[in-house]
């Protein structure tokens, strides 16, 4: 590859010891761009239908794409995906920090990652070489611990990790690496997956440069991005207050997700706003490599030992930690999320699951006889950050809990079942279908289940949204904004094409802050013009739309594998309840609605309506009718140990 790529892929065998590299030809890198895509064709190739997401068979991909390590801001991104413990179904999750850009310049494109090692192993990668290592004196420690370790070894403050602390060990189920001990892919249970691997981290060094097709139009657009950063209101709001910011803007709509869905307001929302962050225990705010917008925060409480090494909440984390859980005690939901990024947890599923845990307590559903004696009330911002340690320990009732939801509900017999908060396994994050109607269509039919980044939010596409938001959505066909309340044609053809938009931004590996369809920084068509003066490439936004229907494509045909389409595509009941209290009282999504939704989703996506499969129309349109699983057919081939595509090689 002689521009955006540095043409080689690492794999390595766990089980053997062995590490390979790939190389693919400019065709498969421009069909699948990179990130998810990418990390597809290895997943559909290498993990046999019906295998352990928790076994040697699973397949672990970090991947990244042509931007980065390049200086533009929001490229250094990179996509971990694998058969998710937590649903059986695919897993998928993004991470920014340093990592990405630092995997790239070190000269590889993704690391792919097979069979167990027989005791624990750290992988290390400088400048193109690589080899495994033993860690075992390293199992147990935390990411903070870890990454002070090995800069020791190795005598290099500069390296960057990715490491799982003691949940990944633990197999905990929604458990997650950390990087720069503060980013995580947190999603799906990617360090459940490292965990059961003995893998317990990448350590990454490099030196190298990034070649670009076209170096002048590409610091053209990194100057508009830095100079436009200032006059941006939503990149000034990140600035300032990160996505914590969000808080009160949901609390105004009745869109924060308070006493376990039951409402979507919180009384006592302000204390645990971004405002009363930045007021009290903000120390700074952070960046990921080389991106101008800064919107990650560094906070600090010293009585309880919260250190800026470990970052601070994001929205999402606000609100599972607190809201959910009726707790409004800031300085201890940024302890329980630093618990997080030291353990290596996703807090979105941390937070739901103790808040699913209380309403199932307070309804008599667990008793203190499954929880050993202690009494998981409302609002107690202790228990909760004492179930976050528990959990990732799994000692004592966080055993249970580190099960997710539902694992949790099957251990206890089927109770609190009807009041479980998840899509496929995954933890309905902290954005509410009741009021912003498109997320209920797209949390069913995402393949790796709930997740508010896979698609533009309604009052994007409203009637008063700013004039750039909507040419900006025109580009993808999108002319005739909506009511955030319905879900008519219109919005479901906004779902579906800002769903495909965003697959392509986890493919093209950049930040979702940073490109978008509507408010962020860049549009598709600065994308466009990014990723060909990478690349070389004449990309036209249709093209890269197409990329991302590819990869949700993929994604769909190995769940389709575990027998899993529309039968799956469904939402928790607590979605169908009507909300109290506040400006969405009353408000709730039925199932009828959802039914309907689905329909012509399947249609527009050229899917089946029955079955939710994709038509052989779409197979032939995406080129991947190679993926299509029979059951009784031959494997396809094999090459250096994984199904590698036609036009590749595997060298030592």
């Amino acid at each position: 590859m002689a521009y955006g790529y540095t043409g080689k892929i690492l794999v390595a065998d766990l089980t053997s010891g062995t590490i390979t590299v790939d190389e693919h030809d400019d065709d498969w890198y421009r069909k699948y761009m990179g990130g998810a895509a990418m990390a597809m064709d290895y997943i559909l190739r290498g993990v046999p239908p019906k295998a352990d997401p928790l076994g040697p068979e699973n397949v672990l991909v970090f991947a990244v794409g042509p931007l980065t390590g390049t200086a533009i801001s929001g490229q250094s991104r990179m996509s971990v995906n694998c058969k998710s413990p937590l649903s059986g179904l695919i897993g998928d999750a993004q991470v920014g920090g340093f990592f990405p850009a630092e995997l790239k310049m070190a000269g590889f494109d993704a690391i792919v990652v097979t069979g167990k090692a027989a005791s624990p192993v750290y992988l290390w990668i400088k400048d193109g070489q690589y080899e495994l290592r033993d860690a075992s004196a390293y199992w147990g420690m935390g990411t903070g611990a870890f990454e002070d370790a090995i800069m020791a070894e190795l005598g290099d403050k500069k390296l960057q990790t990715m490491t799982i602390g003691r949940a990944g060990e633990n197999m905990v189920k929604f458990a997650c690496p950390v990087t720069f001990t503060s980013r995580a892919p947190g999603r799906t249970g990617t360090g459940a997956v490292m965990g059961s691997k003995n893998l317990k981290s990448i350590v990454c060094r490099g030196t190298g440069k990034v070649p670009v097709h076209d170096a002048d139009g590409l610091k053209k657009l990194t100057q508009w991005g830095a100079k436009n950063v200032r006059v941006n209101v939503a990149m000034a709001g990140l600035q300032k207050y990160g996505t914590a910011e969000t808080v009160l803007a949901q609390q105004s709509v009745g869109g924060l997700p308070t006493h376990n869905w039951d409402s979507g307001v919180f009384e006592q929302a302000e204390a645990i706003s971004g405002e009363k962050m930045y007021d009290t225990i903000l120390l700074k705010n952070d960046t990921c490599y080389a991106c101008a917008v800064r919107c990650k925060r560094v906070v600090e409480v010293k009585a309880l030992g919260v250190e800026g090494r470990y970052g601070g909440p994001e929205y999402e984390n606000l609100a599972t930690l607190g809201s959910y859980c009726m707790v409004s005690d800031l300085d201890r939901v940024a302890l329980a999320n630093q618990i997080c990024n030291q353990e290596g947890m996703d807090p979105i599923a941390v937070g739901a699951t103790i808040g699913w845990a209380m309403d199932a307590f307070a309804k008599g559903e667990i008793t203190l006889a499954d929880t050993g004696g202690m009494p998981i009330a409302w609002g107690d911002a202790e228990t909760m950050v004492r179930l976050t340690e528990m959990i990732a320990t799994r000692s004592g009732f966080g055993d249970v809990l580190a099960e997710g939801m539902n694992g949790a509900s099957q251990r206890l017999g089927g109770r609190g079942a009807d009041l479980i908060t998840a899509v496929k396994g995954n933890a309905l994050p902290a954005h509410m279908p009741q009021v912003k109607r498109s997320l209920a269509l797209i949390y069913a039919v995402n393949p790796f289940g709930a997740d508010h980044q896979s698609s533009e939010h309604d009052p994007g596409y409203a009637p008063d949204s700013d004039e750039e938001s909507l040419r900006r959505l025109a580009l993808l066909g999108l002319t005739d904004p909506q009511d955030p309340l319905n879900l008519s044609d219109e919005k479901v053809r906004f779902a579906l094409l800002t769903q495909q938009f965003y697959s392509l931004l986890d493919s093209a590996s950049v930040c979702q802050f940073v490109y978008g369809p509507a408010w962020q920084l860049y549009g598709p068509d600065h994308l466009s013009d990014a990723l060909n003066a990478a690349t070389g490439w004449n990309t036209s936004v249709d093209e890269l739309v197409d990329v991302g229907a590819r990869k949700l494509t993929m994604q769909r045909l190995f769940n389709a594998r575990e027998g899993a389409g529309r039968n799956e595509d469904k939402l928790p009941k607590k979605l169908f309840k009507p909300l109290t209290g506040g400006p969405s009282d009353g408000l709730h999504v039925t199932e009828a609605q959802l039914e309907d939704a689905l329909d012509r989703y399947y249609a527009m996506a050229g899917w089946d309506k029955a079955t939710g499969m994709p038509t052989e129309a779409s197979l032939d349109r995406y080129g991947l009718g190679w993926a299509v699983y029979a059951p009784g057919a031959e494997p396809l081939p094999h090459t250096g140990g994984l199904n590698l595509p036609p036009g590749s090689t595997a060298s030592k």
